[in-house]
């Protein structure tokens, strides 16, 4: 036999030898394309998991409210977002925290807290009911208005000047921060 014969194959064979390597990069793109949704999809679902379980944090954390009592008064604050608030109540957690708190230049009691909390320090104003971590061993609550590099652990709820003024009174006070029950 010689080549002429087959001369009529030749071109057939060389399309059905392309359809097959077409047909064969194609099964590998679909195959690499599959595999790279696959990761894809799992790494949208870690993410998913992700957030959902902070939002569940965070629901677990607006529900955690801190008592902030001053004689037979109870105030009540809802912590800040930061891992300073998170250090405050887990102190909290362990027990109540008993602080004797004096006033500062007529706009907030300031006092001891007796250990170091981390600092999450930034330039911002402050108002009545903002429960201030000073320098990182010193809790302040604002009944006036101050700004200043702060870390802000907590903001009572529902208070104005005049009424903490009331609650807090003149001059030095024992104020105990707990949980809420």
């Amino acid at each position: 036999m010689n080549k002429q014969e087959f001369g009529f194959l030749r071109l057939p064979l060389k399309r059905a030898g392309f359809f097959v390597l077409l047909v064969l990069l194609f099964t590998l793109l679909a195959a690499c394309g599959a595999s790279h949704d696959t990761e894809r999809s799992e790494s949208q679902q870690k993410s998913m998991v992700q957030e959902h379980e902070s939002e569940i944090g965070l629901e677990e954390r607006e529900s955690v409210k801190i008592q902030i009592t001053v004689g037979d008064v109870a105030l009540i604050a809802t912590p800040e977002n930061n891992s300073s608030a998170e250090a405050f109540l887990a102190l909290l957690q362990e027990q109540p925290i008993t602080v004797q708190m004096s006033d500062y230049a007529e706009m907030e009691k300031v006092g001891p807290l007796g250990t170091d909390l981390p600092r999450n320090d930034t330039q911002i104003s402050v108002g009545a009911g903002d429960v201030i971590l000073y320098q990182g061993n010193q809790i302040t609550i604002y009944y006036g208005t101050n700004s200043w590099n702060f870390t802000k652990l907590a903001v009572i709820e529902g208070v104005t000047k005049e009424s903490l003024l009331e609650a807090l009174g003149t001059g030095d006070v024992e104020v105990t921060f707990s949980l809420v029950q």
